[in-house]
């Protein structure tokens, strides 16, 4: 009978974690930029974390480029701005925020398969260490 219990309790966890992200992860003003003449652009967004425990995004999707990735802007030695992959990704504490915003912390699309538009919105992946993937529709916002 033990490992009845165990299998139904397992299946329980399974089934609950993802309410985890909707019950403890919300994604505001996301919007994202493209840059013209370029095959590039960043989404920008605030990451509120109502949850008990801190958590962590560590990656991003979208079928919109090739590759997605998680940057930061840094000072080098010499005081310039470089825009650096961040593979650990951005902590996201327990009953707080994270901004992503230009300048700072930011996703980054490479490689574009398509451009939408000024006013379009395109769908976004997060993925979260405990809470899991979230999927967010993100507007194109030029003017931001």
């Amino acid at each position: 009978m033990k490992p009845l219990k165990f299998a139904l309790a397992a299946l329980a966890m399974t089934v609950a974690l993802p309410a985890f992200a909707q019950d403890t992860i919300t994604v505001k003003d996301a919007y994202a930029r493209f840059m013209p003449g370029s095959m590039a652009g960043a989404a920008f967004m605030v990451i509120e974390n109502a949850g008990d425990a801190d958590d962590q995004l560590i990656d991003a999707k979208s079928d919109i480029a090739a590759k997605v990735e998680l940057h930061t802007h840094k000072a080098d030695a010499s005081g310039m701005m470089q825009m650096i992959h961040v593979p650990e990704g951005f902590a996201i504490p327990a009953h707080g925020e994270h901004s992503l915003q230009r300048g700072g912390d930011h996703v980054m699309f490479m490689g574009l398969k398509e451009k939408p538009e000024n006013g379009q919105s395109f769908s976004l992946t997060l993925t979260f260490e405990k809470a899991g993937d979230v999927t967010v529709e993100v507007p194109v916002d030029m003017t931001k």
